[in-house]
């Protein structure tokens, strides 16, 4: 089975393991596309972009400035990575240029990989108590599901912002929505919801302090072509008896179950 996606959160990993089934994603297709979409929304946000297109529109001019006063510059800030895979890395590199003060907490990355971004390990607890930046980047597995709760962001600064280009259920949302009513942190950037679309009542939609885009962050005028060679390449080397690169089954898939699916005999090769 093969998915034209990053996540494989619609698909039952462990029925299709049982079955003898290998799974396969594109992870490694859309990393700068998404990298990109979260320094715009962590740029945005801190530059209050979109209250400053508006204060302009409605013939607010004066008002552009003063509100800009209040906060400091961007140099000198710390920007906190929850999970450090690839996009996070491709967010680092981008963020480095400017004078980001960075950390990540991740327990499945080795720590000694960090620092080749100019990142700090540290716990959860680290990275929320520090950041002036979190930028969520979990994966949807059940373990991450609701991951941060309302504990979490009473942890963040008053002035953060918290920044979501992963997945929308990775968040208690009401949790979010209640620090932003009440004032725990200042804003937030989200690509990823809890559901999508949301409901017209979602209380996001009526907040200054967010900014919101339509789980977008992967999309380029690449993204089709690149997703459909992806694909290609998964299903060729599947097909010619070798393993997928992106197979997302647990290992057991090596034995016998997979050979009574497959036509022919898979093992895993260099490309694993």
């Amino acid at each position: 089975m093969q998915l034209g996606t990053v996540g494989v959160d619609s698909v039952d990993v462990t029925a299709a393991t049982a079955r003898g089934i290998p799974v396969t994603n594109v992870p490694d297709t859309f990393i700068e596309e998404v990298a990109d979409h979260t320094m715009t929304l962590l740029l945005a946000t801190f530059r209050r972009l979109v209250e400053q297109d508006r204060m302009v529109r409605e013939g607010r001019w004066r008002e552009g400035r003063p509100q800009l006063l209040k906060f400091p510059r961007l140099m000198g800030q710390t920007l906190g990575f929850i999970a450090f895979g690839h996009v996070a890395r491709a967010v680092a590199r981008r963020a480095r240029p400017f004078g980001l003060r960075m950390l990540a907490y991740d327990p499945f990355v080795e720590e000694l990989i960090m620092p080749e971004y100019d990142v700090l390990p540290a716990t959860l607890s680290e990275v929320l108590q520090q950041s002036n930046f979190v930028s969520m980047h979990a994966p949807a597995t059940l373990e991450a599901q609701g991951m941060l709760k309302e504990t979490h962001f009473r942890q963040m600064k008053k002035t953060a912002i918290f920044i979501n280009t992963g997945r929308g259920r990775t968040v208690d949302e009401p949790a979010l929505i209640k620090a932003l009513q009440e004032g725990w942190i200042a804003g937030a950037g989200l690509d990823v919801l809890e559901t999508e679309p949301p409901a017209p009542t979602n209380s996001l939609l009526k907040m200054d302090n967010v900014i919101l885009t339509a789980h977008v962050a992967s999309t380029s005028a690449r993204f089709d072509p690149a997703r459909k060679r992806r694909v290609g390449q998964e299903l060729a080397l599947a097909l010619s008896g070798r393993w997928p690169m992106s197979c997302v089954n647990p290992s057991v898939l090596q034995g016998s179950n997979l050979r009574r699916w497959q036509p022919v005999a898979m093992t895993r090769g260099s490309n694993s």
